[in-house]
């Protein structure tokens, strides 16, 4: 099964690989695309071909483009902000993404991935003159079940664990050197650990229920070296994570 039954008010791994294993970001700019399309995706309200409209002179683009530009700010002439779900946090890798959702409307999570799938084909295969499928396939999603320590070990897997394997050296060498490997993934950008925390603010994570087990930085940062160093995070977590 691709994508595990859920409900409304359920919390959701999604994620989806590169079609033919291959790289769905090839520069950083397109991780800075992809992070825009989480952002202003996320909504209710859908421009008519927000990317296609835009790009049509090969990235001369529309200023009122909100994907275009370093900024987050929720655009002035689009209709207030309504989410399709609740992102509580990400993590960007170079041929497959991490996201760990909530289902606020029914159907949200369907329409947020459909709109992204969508989104950033189009915009992959403008900007590489490519044709085809850029993922491997409609998203996957896992729903954690039973005690609420499952969210919280899916939640540190995915914007800690998977950033601690881009450390320098390895996700070994991040578990022996895990304070400087904690601070690695705190600065980087794809990773949702610095905006849930207050390190950024690109308006894209809402922590939900994390907000009252992981009220400041050093309370997760000491559960996260506990299931990292003393459990073993992805025993406990078995088929949650990534296939």
């Amino acid at each position: 099964m691709r994508v595990e039954p859920f409900t409304v008010g359920d919390f959701v791994h999604v994620y989806n690989r590169g079609n033919r294993g291959m790289p769905i970001f090839r520069d950083v700019n397109d991780k800075w695309r992809f992070l825009k399309i989480l952002r202003f995706f996320n909504d209710e309200y859908s421009p008519v071909h927000p990317i296609k409209d835009a790009e049509k002179s090969r990235f001369d683009l529309d200023r009122l483009n909100p994907l275009v530009g370093k900024s987050f700010n929720w655009p002035k002439h689009w209709p207030p902000h309504k989410p399709l779900v609740k992102i509580l946090s990400y993590k960007l890798k170079k041929d497959h993404f991490h996201l760990l959702l909530k289902e606020i409307i029914k159907g949200g999570i369907s329409k947020l991935m459909k709109k992204i799938g969508d989104g950033y084909t189009v915009f992959f295969n403008l900007k590489y003159q490519e044709k085809g499928r850029i993922f491997q396939g409609s998203y996957k999603g896992k729903t954690p079940r039973g005690d609420i320590k499952n969210l919280h070990y899916l939640d540190a897997y995915v914007q800690v664990f998977n950033a601690f394997e881009e450390y320098p050296g390895g996700i070994e060498r991040a578990l022996k050197e895990f304070d400087q490997a904690f601070e690695f993934a705190l600065k980087d950008p794809f990773c949702s650990l610095g905006e849930a925390f207050g390190k950024r603010n690109f308006g894209i994570i809402d922590r939900d229920i994390l907000t009252q087990t992981f009220p400041d930085l050093k309370t997760y940062k000491e559960f996260v070296r506990d299931a990292l160093l003393v459990r073993n995070i992805r025993e406990i977590l078995g088929k949650l994570t990534i296939d």
